[in-house]
């Protein structure tokens, strides 16, 4: 997946657009894998926001990478220009990865790739695309989908999201994680958490998760319960669910397993410990409840992870 194409015209918004580029574009420092070759491709000059932008390529470039990025538009009321629909549905049948980012699903919709398909957008426009696209199983309460080869996501900091998450699967945990410190933002937001919550990270000192939250990544080797995490947080079991919810998007339990499974990715990228070691060092007790987990989340076993991400880019 080493050739990137970035869509851009006319409508298009540049957030979405410069967080392609920021995250595809250059490899952190530090990282040794080949990474993406990124290309602008349109029709002609465009307005990107306040900004006028000259692509590399015209359209007819899309069928020829390997992943093709379509930012969000302006105005969903107005149907994507007929061309770039063509252009993103003969990148596909040429075997092409397609995301959009935010409403640019719009495109992927208009194009047929989403029929069937469970996909999201920004949440202030999933009623629009459900509606216009009733073949299109639109999901508003995640962050992004990933159906493989097409992919789409929420509105904005999902964008990063999900842009992030396509690093992970071709350069493995550990790489994705350093591209997100090069940006300073978190490493890692499951697709399945909510989009409409109040603190997707308690940023604040006074939040009631923001003492527990590193205590409990520093424990995760330690058989912890809900119950644990009431007790330190100094809050009722039930108290503590509500914060988790309003905060993340998910149940404590449901958080604690996603981190015991991002620090089992990084050590079987890092180190050369066993199942059982990595099943210990992570809290899951067992390599058989590991593998259970891990297959469960990632699709794959370790085994079969290590070997993926130990030996260079997927």
């Amino acid at each position: 997946m080493r050739s990137v194409a970035v869509v851009a015209t006319e409508g298009m918004l540049h957030f979405e657009l410069s967080v392609a580029c920021e995250v595809f574009g250059s490899a952190p420092a530090g990282v040794d894998v080949p990474w993406y070759d990124v290309e602008i491709c349109g029709s002609a000059a465009v307005r990107v926001g306040r900004f006028r932008l000259e692509p590399d390529h015209g359209l007819d470039r899309l069928p020829h990478a390997d992943t093709v990025l379509v930012p969000a538009r302006a105005d969903v009321d107005e149907d994507p220009p007929v061309e770039l629909v063509d252009a993103v549905r003969a990148a596909h049948e040429a075997g092409a990865r397609v995301a959009s980012l935010c409403t640019g699903a719009f495109v992927l919709a208009a194009a047929g790739l989403l029929d069937g398909r469970r996909a999201t957008t920004h949440w202030a426009h999933t009623d629009v695309l459900a509606a216009r696209h009733p073949r299109v199983q639109v999901d508003p309460d995640v962050l992004y989908v990933d159906n493989g080869s097409v992919l789409t996501s929420a509105g904005k900091a999902a964008a990063m999201d999900l842009c992030l998450h396509l690093v992970r699967r071709d350069h493995g945990s550990a790489v994705a994680n350093a591209v997100a410190r090069r940006l300073v933002v978190p490493p890692h937001r499951a697709g399945g958490q909510a989009q409409f919550v109040a603190a997707p990270v308690p940023a604040r000192d006074d939040h009631p998760l923001a003492a527990l939250l590193p205590w409990v990544i520093e424990r995760l080797d330690q058989p912890l319960t809900v119950d644990d995490l009431a007790r330190r947080a100094g809050m009722s079991s039930r108290h503590l669910g509500r914060h988790f919810r309003a905060a993340t998007g998910t149940t404590p339990l449901q958080w604690l397993l996603s981190q015991r499974i991002r620090r089992a990715q990084e050590l079987l990228e890092t180190t050369d410990s066993g199942v059982e070691a990595i099943a210990e060092a992570t809290g899951m007790g067992t390599a058989t409840t590991l593998r259970r987990h891990f297959n469960h989340t990632l699709g794959v076993p370790p085994d079969t992870y290590r070997r993926t991400f130990r030996s260079g880019p997927a």
